[in-house]
């Protein structure tokens, strides 16, 4: 027996809020934070990924490193979530939305080596931190202080971070 539609909220439609702040700019925030909010869940997802399929002589660091970063992932993911909700709109939530609004490349099903795993993250990591820059500065020109401060403080720092243990594994010696 299919279950009754009873949406209290159509995704797309947004609540006014006594946020003391313009609704054109909640609007672009919400907006910017779900394409945001599904980039860092297909990067928490490959994280996951990786860290269940990594292999060779880096295993176990890798195997440790990716879960680690994998939780990092997962807080801003609930984070950024939360900040959507706050505004008035709705998150995305279902696996199948996130996939069709990411823009990050899909990986492929299969195992690979630990290079590429790496290749691949740094690569997603890249396209958050460079459309959460762009983020930061409009929500920052429309006044949502809130936005910029968890985009900055929160997604930039964290994302950041993890590039850095990344490369680290990759790096090579300076020229």
């Amino acid at each position: 027996m299919p279950l009754a539609h009873h949406e209290t909220q159509a995704f797309g439609l947004t609540r006014k809020l006594p946020l003391a702040l313009d609704q054109g700019a909640c609007n672009a925030s919400i907006d910017d934070l779900n394409q945001l909010l599904a980039d860092t869940i297909t990067l928490r997802d490959m994280y996951k990924k990786h860290h269940w399929q990594v292999s060779g002589p880096t295993f176990y660091p890798l195997h440790l490193l990716f879960d680690k970063h994998f939780a990092g992932q997962l807080e801003l993911v609930d984070q950024i979530a939360e900040r959507v909700q706050m505004l008035g709109g709705i998150a995305l939530a279902m696996a199948h939305d996130v996939a069709e609004s990411t823009i990050i490349p899909r990986v492929p099903k299969g195992r690979e080596d630990p290079s590429t795993q790496i290749s691949r993250l740094l690569h997603a990591h890249e396209i958050i931190l460079e459309e959460s820059r762009a983020m930061a500065r409009e929500a920052s020109k429309n006044g949502d202080d809130g936005t910029n401060d968890l985009i900055v403080s929160d997604v930039i720092r964290t994302n950041e971070m993890q590039v850095w243990f990344l490369y680290m594994h990759i790096a090579q010696k300076p020229t």
